[in-house]
Formats: structure tokens, C-alpha cells, sequence
């Protein structure tokens, strides 16, 4: 994949219909493209991979008319559709590996080219912290930050709601028409003045709850680091700042009371290591001391198209990864080492195994058995 191409029409198109195929999760869609040279010419060869693999009902690809009506929708609310190659793709969030292959973007995208920092928190959380969220947002918005959060309640709307003047990015779980919680709905409007909207979900998705672990790993992967302020233990607050560790991203925890189970999580985080904060400027000291090398890290990288495809090993790949995989996730090295097979070979095996609904190929490396 080249990183920084502006797709024509045809082919932004023919992105959106692999991306929106059952089946082709990140990981797949960017193997697909490796091998392939294009979407053009995946969208042609993922049914015969599929049936390879086992499928016997047929992938559900979106037609022309379909994609180019959430286009034209997407049009009518002055919105863009971004595929990460796109020179106005977010910088950071294009080297998470992998990236989402395409968002979709309403408000300034111009915002998307500054320097960013996720906070996320409780929903249920008190007085002092929203106040709190909301004068750090504040505070960091006039030091040139634009703010990440999840316009959730909580934490999430102080977060918006404290950098308003200065410009916010809202990452939603659902298409970014498509508005929640309706009591932010105002907060939604006024986001779109000086900041923006995103979402990799199509236009008019109603979020479920296995979007918002996605929508959690752009959140993190839009900034520098991740602030954490009230999350209990077990809360996807905490699942985002996994996701920044994983990604290479500073975690930042604000320290709160330990009679109060909202700040079990934050401490926690920082009793493993995360970064304390009191106050903006702590943020922006670790900002100017981290090393210019976080910021210009090369893309992932994926599979070589010089690579040659001998369909008999990956058909004995594709056996050998079905047997050794579980429910329970397993990391993609440990994977490709217990099959003995080249790294090339098993991409392929798990490009089929995925398409034909048998495995789970997640972002972060980990793989499992689909189905359960």
C-alpha cells in the first residue's frame, strides 16, 4: 500500500466495497491489497479465497449503487470519505497497525493534522471529574492540542465541552450521522464548528456494543498519548489505554480517591507505569520531551507482492492454523511459529480462514477461532 495516495472515484469505491465485505476485518483488507495490487482486483478474487476456505453462502458485497449512495449521502452533510492512504489521513492514526482502511470525516478536517491527545473516563462520573476533564481539555486546547474522545457522557462530553473553542474530535461507535446519546446532541452541533467527527462505521450504522472497542482503538491511535480520568476497573476507558500501550502511545492517569471505585482503574494504571497527572501542563511537558522518532514512524508494513502463492502449502497451512486455534486469542508470531509455515503462507491461510467465517484475525496481532 502506498502511504500517501489520493484514490480516484472508481477506486475509492472499490476500497469501500472490500472494507464493508463480510469477512474482510483491517488485517485482511490490507493483506488483500498486498497481494493483490488493488481492491479492483481483491473484490474479484475473494470469492474464489472464501470458498476456498470453506464458506458455502456467499460473501455479502456491497454493490456500486450501495456504496455510491452512502457516498452522495455522505456529500449532502459535507462530509468526506478518507482512506488511509489519503495525504489528510491523520498522520499517527495511519501507523497503528493496522489502520482502519477507510473513516468517514463531517466538521474541520483541517483538525485532523494537529497535534492530538485522547481523554476518555467514566460515564458515571462525579462533579470534580468533569471539572477536572473539562479545564485540562481547555487548558490543552490553548496549548495547540486538539482533544480525542468518544462523545460519550461523562468524562467523554467534558472532554468535548472544555476544547470547544479551540477544536475536538469526536470518535463515535456508529455512522457519523447517526446521533448518540441523544442528550449530546447539541454538544454534537457545536463540535462541528471548529472541530470534527469521525467514524469507520458506514453512514446510518446504529453502534453495538462490539463497535465501541473499535471506535475505543481509533480514539487512541488519533494522539500522542491517552488521558485516563475515572475509569473503574473493569471499564473500556481501560481497554483504550490498552490500546495505546499497544500502539506505541503515552498513558496518562489522573490519581483519584481509593474509597471511590472510579479511581481503581486510573490507579491501577499508573501503579503499572502510566504517567501522573495533576494538571495540562503535566501533558504538555511529556508532549515536548518525547522523541521526534514517536511522531515519524514507518507504516506497517504487509505483505510483498513478489511473493509467490503455492496454493498447495497454504492449503495445508489453512488445515494446520484451523487445528491450532481456540476461542481464546493467540498471538499471530506464536501462531505462524507452532504451524511451520512461512509468515507469507499463513497470512494467506488466515485471509481464507477469515473470509470463509472460521477465524477472527484482530487488530493488534491477535487471532482466534470464529464462531464462539
Amino acid at each position: 500500500m502506498n502511504p500517501e495516495q489520493t484514490l480516484d472515484h472508481t477506486e475509492l469505491r472499490n476500497w469501500l466495497r472490500l472494507s464493508r465485505t463480510t469477512g474482510v476485518g483491517p488485517v485482511t483488507f490490507y493483506n488483500l491489497i498486498a497481494r493483490f495490487g488493488s481492491a479492483q482486483n481483491a473484490l474479484a478474487e475473494i470469492p474464489r479465497l472464501a470458498r476456498r476456505g470453506g464458506r458455502i453462502k456467499a460473501l455479502n458485497i456491497p454493490d456500486i449503487e450501495q456504496i455510491d449512495a452512502e457516498l452522495e449521502a455522505l456529500d449532502q452533510i459535507s462530509g468526506r470519505m478518507l482512506p488511509a492512504c489519503d495525504p489528510d489521513f491523520p498522520y499517527l492514526l495511519s501507523r497503528i497497525d493496522p489502520p482502519p482502511p477507510v473513516i468517514s470525516v463531517i466538521g474541520q478536517i483541517s483538525c485532523l493534522q494537529k497535534p492530538a491527545i485522547a481523554m476518555v473516563g467514566s460515564r458515571n462520573a462525579s462533579a470534580i471529574g468533569m471539572r477536572f476533564a473539562k479545564d485540562m481539555a481547555h487548558d490543552l486546547g490553548k496549548a495547540g492540542m486538539i482533544v480525542v474522545s468518544g462523545l460519550a457522557r461523562g468524562i467523554d462530553g467534558a472532554a468535548h465541552s472544555g476544547a470547544l473553542s479551540t477544536g475536538t474530535i469526536a470518535v463515535v461507535a456508529g455512522g457519523v450521522d447517526h446521533i448518540y446519546p441523544h442528550q449530546h446532541a447539541q454538544l454534537r452541533q457545536m463540535i462541528l464548528k471548529d472541530g470534527a467527527i469521525i467514524s469507520e462505521r458506514r453512514l446510518g450504522h446504529k453502534a453495538t456494543a462490539r463497535d465501541f472497542p473499535r471506535r475505543n482503538r481509533i480514539i487512541s491511535g488519533l494522539g500522542f498519548g491517552t488521558i485516563v480520568i475515572e475509569a473503574a476497573k473493569r471499564s473500556g476507558s481501560l481497554i483504550t489505554a490498552r490500546y495505546a500501550l499497544e500502539q506505541n502511545r503515552e498513558v496518562f492517569a489522573a490519581p483519584g480517591s481509593p474509597l471511590d471505585p472510579r479511581a481503581g482503574g486510573g490507579n491501577a494504571l499508573i501503579k503499572q507505569g502510566a504517567t501522573l497527572i495533576e494538571n495540562a501542563e503535566d501533558v504538555i511537558k511529556a508532549f515536548q520531551q518525547t522523541p521526534q522518532s514517536h511522531f515519524t514512524e514507518d507504516p506497517p508494513q504487509y505483505e510483498s507482492q513478489d511473493i509467490e502463492y503455492d496454493e498447495q502449502q497454504i492449503d495445508a497451512a489453512r488445515e494446520k492454523i484451523l487445528q491450532l486455534l481456540s476461542p481464546t486469542p493467540i498471538c499471530r508470531d506464536e501462531l505462524v511459529r507452532a504451524s511451520g509455515y512461512p509468515v507469507a503462507i499463513c497470512s494467506s491461510a488466515l485471509v481464507e480462514l477469515e473470509l470463509a467465517g472460521l477465524a477472527n484475525c484482530q487488530p493488534g496481532g491477535m487471532i482466534s477461532k470464529a464462531g464462539f
